[in-house]
């Protein structure tokens, strides 16, 4: 750590740069200085500790942390992280933040020379500093540089819609005064993000009360502003982004695979799905789980590990417990590939699909894979119309709730690298086990870890053996329920 440290305080000299974007730092600078003596009032406080619990659900603790225009170090400390820098032009900021978190690393330095850090950060943060900018490119490019695959940018910025009131505040002294500022629409950001090689995973509005007021507040914020239109009315606004720079994406590119099938009753179609299964991918395993079944499911599968003589790995598991998402995530658990990937053994998917969903993550396209049944042409029997009215309806459910889009949520195929289901399995006391399925939670667990969720479309087949272990009515009132359960952790909070 001493060493990493070292580094950062050697690059935080001298900098050669244009004359004008200087000159707009200095007037920063100065800015900053006049007002840092002036105190955050009763209202202010308020507001930026709803930005700090946002930002902290957000990020993971423990996790490396970069806070562009840092202040005096408050918002980096309470996200806890293991190491923390954090950059200001002001040194009177840099100062007294080193003074108060000496855990912590805090370099007057532009956000534009964090390139010269030369330390690969987890999540980069910056918070109402993206309007002082000179240069939103040149910052974008030095912010990749310290970027690996995984890395999330976080910016907050206020609406301009609040511009007037803001002033008046300003005027009145009741809010810090601000220096000059761009004007950059929400449109703009995710355009200039695009330009420098980042993709927006999502975003959302908040704060549309930043006055403290018991109880008025607290519904505001955590209610009105996550509805549709009324959401506008939100003071900040917060994108999260990912790098999708081929550089960066290349170093992370996964060269194995494990698909797991759950098997519950599915004797007749076996064989048949493990002659279709294409490899496309030098290491590839597959693991059925067998859960219960009243059929000869195991004794098929205990004859097809003995007889098989391809060029794939296979594994054979009876589950402990009861329902899909249990078997899964035992399959998960003895599973040795760097991408995990889920496949129904109804063969309702056809497995020579497999392939571009593997691409589709490996080619860095998306984090999460879901399979989309709400495309293509699917045959006649593959689906009831209850349950199509069903997943088109929780499809738009979820687009609202984990604001990213959404057009199937319950096809069985889903892709995602090991690494991310880890991150996912550490979090899931966040939302409980209480899914029987496994795709919400894995689909919620992907929204929280802020995973890139790209839907695949495939061709929905109907099944040839057996029936359906899926129940209409009492199954969908489960996942409703789990509906309203997500909404309380992910969307009001």
């Amino acid at each position: 750590m001493s060493e990493l440290y070292a580094n950062l305080e050697a690059v935080a000299g001298a900098h050669a740069a244009d004359r004008d974007a200087v000159r707009r730092r200095e007037s920063l600078r100065k800015h900053y200085s006049r007002v840092s003596g002036e105190l955050r009032s009763r209202w202010s406080r308020y507001y930026y500790k709803r930005i700090q619990d946002r930002l902290c659900d957000i990020v993971e603790p423990g996790s490396k942390v970069l806070d562009i225009g840092c202040g005096t170090g408050e918002l980096l400390s309470a996200l806890r992280p293991s190491v923390g820098v954090g950059v200001d032009l002001n040194d009177g900021f840099t100062s007294e933040a080193t003074r108060r978190y000496e855990s912590l690393q805090f370099l007057q330095m532009p956000g534009e020379h964090v390139d010269q850090l030369g330390v690969k950060f987890d999540y980069v943060i910056v918070s109402q500093t993206l309007e002082e900018i000179y240069d939103l490119q040149a910052l974008f490019r030095a912010i990749q540089s310290v970027c690996h695959s995984r890395t999330r940018l976080i910016i907050v910025e206020c609406s301009k819609l609040w511009q007037p009131l803001l002033r008046v505040l300003e005027w009145t002294r009741l809010k810090q005064v601000t220096p000059e500022q761009n004007w950059i629409p929400s449109e703009e950001i995710d355009h200039l993000l695009r330009l420098s090689g980042f993709e927006t995973v999502r975003a959302f509005s908040m704060t549309p009360a930043p006055f403290y007021v018991p109880l008025f507040s607290a519904f505001m914020n955590r209610v009105v502003a996550n509805l549709p239109i009324l959401h506008h009315l939100g003071l900040n606004s917060v994108t999260v982004a990912r790098s999708v720079d081929p550089k960066t994406l290349e170093q992370a590119r996964p060269k194995s695979a494990s698909i797991i099938i759950a098997a519950r009753n599915e004797s007749g179609h076996l064989q048949r799905l493990l002659d279709r299964i294409p490899q496309f991918v030098p290491n590839q395993e597959v693991i059925f789980v067998e859960g219960h079944s009243t059929d000869d499911t195991w004794a098929e599968l205990q004859r097809i590990a003995t007889e098989y003589r391809g060029p794939l790995t296979i594994k054979i598991m009876q589950q402990d417990g009861k329902g899909k998402g249990d078997a899964v995530r035992k399959g998960f658990a003895a599973a040795t590939g760097d991408v995990l990937m889920i496949l129904d053994a109804d063969i309702s998917v056809p497995p020579e699909e497999l392939p571009t969903f593997f691409h589709t993550l490996a080619e860095g396209r998306g984090e999460f894979i879901n399979g989309s049944r709400m495309v293509y042409m699917m045959d006649k029997k593959a689906m009831r119309f209850l349950n199509l009215l069903g997943n088109k309806t929780f499809g738009g459910i979820f687009t609202f709730l984990l604001s990213q889009r959404f057009r199937d949520t319950l096809c069985g195929t889903k892709v995602l690298t090991r690494n991310d289901y880890e991150k996912i399995a550490r979090n899931r006391s966040y939302f409980g086990d209480f899914d029987p399925f496994g795709d919400f939670d894995l689909l919620f667990g992907a929204s929280r870890s802020n995973l890139k969720i790209v839907d695949v479309p495939v061709h929905y087949k109907a099944r040839t053996y057996g029936e359906t272990n899926i129940s209409r009515f009492r199954h969908g009132l489960i996942l409703l329920r789990m509906c309203l359960f997500a909404a309380r952790k992910i969307k009001f909070v």
